[in-house]
Parts: structure tokens; sequence; C-alpha cells
């Protein structure tokens, strides 16, 4: 069996899903990183990135991350490519690190940015990270440097925050500051303890 204790972290561009990912691992949960994972699985398609997209998103050895974003992101028909290409790559590595840690009998975070929109993961809990949408643009384009137009098309490639909010069975709203954050996050992790116990 492969995610009976896991519970699914997701949430939307800039709402603050790695500062609860590490919240609960320095709080000694294991948390399987899909954007991790993801990044690992796209270096070794490298050659398949290059047949697929050109070899300008190919830079020093290394896929050109931000390059290859501006362009499925910008055109749904590649990312569809390229999601078929890497999401199944990436579910049958979470779901063998998942396997591992279900042998330990305690809940673990599976931080998967489109839990919802793939559909993918039989993962029973799941947990949003909130922020409305005028904050996320706020903060993707200070912390990524991103136009308000580029941080738009990465939020219309995700499911509507608050559809996401509805859908799940945890919410940390990280709409205030860090020690709301925590506040919301120290709740969050006694109701998931419990909903283990």
């Amino acid at each position: 069996m492969a995610f009976v204790y896991a519970v699914a972290l997701t949430g939307g561009i800039a709402t603050g899903k790695s500062s609860v990912a590490k919240m609960f691992a320095k709080d000694g949960y294991t948390v399987i990183d899909a954007d991790k994972i993801a990044h690992e699985v796209l270096e070794l398609q490298q050659a398949r990135i290059v047949e697929m997209f050109g070899e300008e998103m190919v830079r020093q050895g290394r896929v050109d991350r931000k390059a290859l974003g501006a362009v499925v992101f910008a055109d749904p028909l590649k990312r569809k490519r390229l999601e078929a290409l890497l999401h199944p790559l990436i579910y049958e590595e979470i779901k063998r690190q998942s396997q591992r840690e279900d042998a330990k009998g305690r809940p673990y975070i599976v931080d998967i940015p489109l839990f919802f929109e793939g559909g993918r993961y039989p993962i029973k809990h799941s947990l949003v990270v909130y922020a409305p949408v005028a904050l996320q643009i706020e903060r993707a384009m200070v912390r990524d440097g991103l136009s308000r137009e580029a941080v738009l098309e990465r939020i219309a490639a995700q499911m509507d925050i608050e559809e996401k909010r509805y859908l799940a069975d945890f919410v940390i709203d990280n709409s205030a500051d860090q020690t709301q954050l925590r506040v919301e996050y120290e709740t969050i992790k006694q109701a998931i303890e419990k909903e283990f116990a």
C-alpha cells in the first residue's frame, strides 16, 4: 500500500506552501517534495526535453527551467505534452517513497503543488495553504521577479485557490504575517495528529 498515512500539502503560487513544508520538516515530519522529485526527473529527461522543445532549453548541461516554464505556461498544449512525459515518472518515485514512509505507521507530508488539478494521487487527506489571489500576485512578483502577466499565467494554469480551499480537509490561512502563520500551522498539525491517532 502507498499513501495510507499521507497528507497532501498543496496551495497556489506564493501562498506559503514551502514555509509550511519547512515547519513540518523542522517538527520531524517526513516531507516528500514533488517539485524536488520533478526537478530530478526533468534532468534525467534532458534528451526528450531537447527533442520536444529545442536545444535552447538546455544551458550549461542543465535544463533551463525558467526558459521551459516561459514556453509551457504560454502554451497549454506544450504544457500538456511536458506533463504527459514527466508526471508518470514523478508519480512512480513519489509512490516508492510513500510506501517506505507508510511502513513507519505515522503521518507524513506529500508536497504536491497540483494535487487537485492532477487527480493522480489517491491521498485521502489534503491540506491547502491559502492566500487570496491579490496577495499571491504581489508576493510572486516580489519573490520571483516575475511580471504581473507572468504571475497571472501561472495562476491561470492552476485550479482557483478558493476552490482548493473548499476541497481541502485542512486549511492554513496565510494571508497575515509569520506569527499568524505559526498559530495556524500549530492548530492544523494537532488536527492531523488527532486524525491519525
